[in-house]
């Protein structure tokens, strides 16, 4: 029953941060320079026609309800009509969401994989050469900024060394097998680039977590029976350490929501962050619009789902 009434008022928080996002971007994007009925009219219309596509755009009515408007469609599942491909925004956004997902999903579980035995190491080596190195690694990694890894990964494996393409999301000459290959390939550098950028947060958070959780009583009396230092570290402290770092999951989604957009324009790879930039030169605020709307249900998704994870693992929080 607690855990209902938990996960019923994450529930609700997620769709008010959910029209609240809604909300600032519809009239966030509309604080763009440019007037977006050039992205529509053509020069050679007549006043008639130019009007008539006004109309049919939406674009001729005050902004508020135009805002209205548009929440009545995205509650009908339509994000509208592109200015630019005259196609609905879904389909473009459809197109282009399974890339996204392999990019930001590939990025996550490498982090995980590569990020938890870092951790474990750095906790277990307190105070030597490993923990510090590991640690100088993660403040690092944090320090970094997109545009300049995603750069210098094109430059060194790119075009210096070769060993992988410089951009897109796959070969457009391959088939089968090799199709799949390429699409590794090209995925390799943007994945390396987000997992560089976002495994400081996680190792450290872990290692910390795990060094408090290795000085508790439970581990002390776990040691006083006898159990070897490796069941008391993997079998004990570790699950304790992992309740932060599963709130922790949650939060990274975000961030790499929000690398993948210049990560994917720096790689040219056809993902929703490429079409965020894309939609941005051309004033095509539908695929703005959809774009983000889409971002940020994934966000709050992911956090929901982390928030009942947690609130599973640990009863405790089912009461707050």
């Amino acid at each position: 029953m607690a855990l209902l009434r938990f996960g019923s008022l994450r529930l609700l928080r997620g769709v008010f941060t959910l029209w609240f996002a809604v909300t600032v971007t519809f009239f966030l994007v509309r604080l763009l320079p440019g007037d977006p009925a050039l992205a529509v009219a053509s020069p050679t219309m007549t006043a008639d026609q130019r009007e008539k596509m006004l109309t049919d755009f939406g674009l001729d009515q005050p902004l508020f309800l135009q805002y209205l408007s548009y929440l009545q469609q995205l509650l009908q599942g339509n994000l509208g009509i592109s200015f630019r491909q005259n196609q609905p925004v879904l389909d473009i956004l459809m197109e282009r969401l399974p890339w996204t997902l392999l990019l930001t999903g590939t990025a996550l579980i490498a982090t995980l994989i590569i990020g938890l035995p870092l951790g474990v190491l750095a906790a277990t080596h307190k105070g030597g050469a490993i923990d510090r190195a590991v640690q100088v690694g993660g403040v690092v990694g944090q320090s970094l900024f997109v545009p300049t890894v995603g750069i210098a990964l094109l430059y060194i494996f790119g075009l210096g060394l070769g060993w992988f393409p410089i951009g897109g999301a796959m070969a457009s000459d391959v088939y089968g097998w090799d199709a799949y290959v390429s699409i590794a390939r090209h995925l390799v550098l943007p994945c390396l680039s987000l997992v560089l950028l976002q495994i400081g947060a996680y190792v450290l958070t872990l290692r910390t977590n795990l060094i408090d959780a290795l000085g508790e009583d439970y581990c002390n009396v776990a040691r006083a029976k006898g159990s070897p230092e490796r069941t008391v570290v993997w079998k004990h402290a570790l699950r304790n350490a992992l309740l932060p770092t599963t709130t922790l999951v949650g939060l990274q989604v975000g961030f790499l929501v929000g690398g993948a957009v210049l990560t994917e324009t720096i790689f040219a790879y056809p993902g929703i962050g490429r079409a965020i930039y894309e939609s941005v030169g051309q004033l095509d605020f539908p695929v703005m619009q959809g774009a983000f709307v889409l971002l940020a249900a994934t966000v709050v998704i992911a956090n929901f789902i982390t928030d009942l994870a947690y609130g599973f693992l640990d009863p405790r929080v089912r009461v707050q």
